[in-house]
């Protein structure tokens, strides 16, 4: 069996062949590289129905400001702010000098993290680490950890280490805040220690064709339990997100909402939920951009983000983190000691 991440692999290059067609050739030239980059957004881009976008609104707002002897500097800025309308933090544009990036997704919302915080007022600096995870025992026995980064690789072994060290615990607390996501092979590999039989995870469908509703039928996306002889948690599981929880941590939240003994804690995560795909413009400049839809198991998009589960929104207290308290943390401790 092809893994999840092959699948989506195939399904992204099926997308681009699918609505192959008479292929334009553009200028390598200010309006050339401009209309390239518009009408590879156009007809690859899949989130325009969702987030009402008029593309083509967008297209002559910005073409007015395209003149033939302005400078590369000059060109890109217009650019960037053209796909800043698509609001998407998976889509940038990148030349030799600079890489465009939309940050509005996070930057208007609090922070609602401090690693250093937890670091020093929940561990005194004496927690563990491992494949990328911070790890340790806090107060009334609750087990803790913090995945900074999909990116980061998830052994099997280690994974057995750490569940192994926090087996007496009485519920477990997975911190994913201010995680921009990374490999979705790491969510899998995440997620099958908390399922014991194969489970429905989500769905993908991809573009047909250039037409911005040409999509396919939305396929499963299925994990299955991690194999015999691993460990595999059963108690109480409570996920910590923020704003800045996005793409895999997004899809990584979306799952484990879903799972029967697991609550979201926090805010509603930044989204991201397009798988990216890259083009080229003539001028060589590389651009990125949201490609195929993912929806959880339930067949909602999360591209705009995961809320909490219910009544368990909280953001962090700046004035009690003045004095080494995550209130953040501190509800999902009380949680999971009071069951609720």
């Amino acid at each position: 069996m092809k893994s999840t991440l092959s699948i989506i692999s195939a399904l992204i290059l099926s997308a681009f062949m699918s609505s192959c067609h008479d292929v334009r050739e553009y200028a390598d030239d200010p309006l050339g590289n401009f209309e390239a980059l518009w009408t590879i957004l156009d007809e690859h881009y899949c989130f325009f129905s969702q987030k009402d976008i008029d593309w083509d609104a967008v297209h002559d707002t910005y073409a007015r400001r395209i003149g033939p002897e302005m400078t590369g500097e000059e060109l890109f800025i217009v650019c960037a702010d053209m796909l800043d309308e698509l609001r998407d933090g998976h889509v940038n544009l990148s030349a030799a000098f600079n890489t465009s990036y939309y940050r509005k997704w996070w930057s208007d919302y609090p922070q609602n993290f401090s690693l250093r915080l937890i670091e020093e007022s929940y561990f005194n600096f004496n927690y563990r680490q491992s494949s990328g995870m911070l790890y340790g025992i806090l107060r009334e026995n609750v087990g803790y950890i913090y995945y900074g980064s999909f990116a980061n690789p998830v052994g099997e072994g280690n994974l057995d280490n750490v569940l192994y060290f926090l087996k007496n615990t009485q519920g477990l607390i997975i911190d994913v805040r201010d995680n921009g996501g990374g490999d979705l092979t790491n969510v899998r590999t995440l997620v099958s220690r908390f399922i014991t039989r194969p489970t429905v995870v989500g769905y993908i469908s991809h573009k047909t064709g250039p037409a911005h509703d040409a999509f396919s039928e939305p396929m499963e996306i299925t994990y299955n339990p991690a194999d015999i002889g691993r460990i595999r948690w059963g108690k109480p599981v409570i996920v910590l997100t923020n704003r800045s929880t996005f793409s895999a941590a997004n899809n990584f939240a979306s799952v484990m909402k879903l799972l029967p003994g697991v609550r979201l804690v926090g805010a509603t995560t930044g989204g991201g939920s397009g798988m990216p795909y890259s083009s080229e413009l003539p001028n060589g400049w590389g651009v990125r951009f949201s490609a195929c839809s993912m929806l959880d198991a339930e067949g909602r998009s999360t591209e705009s983000g995961v809320e909490p589960t219910e009544g368990c929104a909280v953001d962090m207290d700046p004035i009690q983190a003045l004095s080494g308290k995550d209130t953040i943390l501190e509800f999902a401790l009380d949680l999971i000691q009071n069951p609720r």
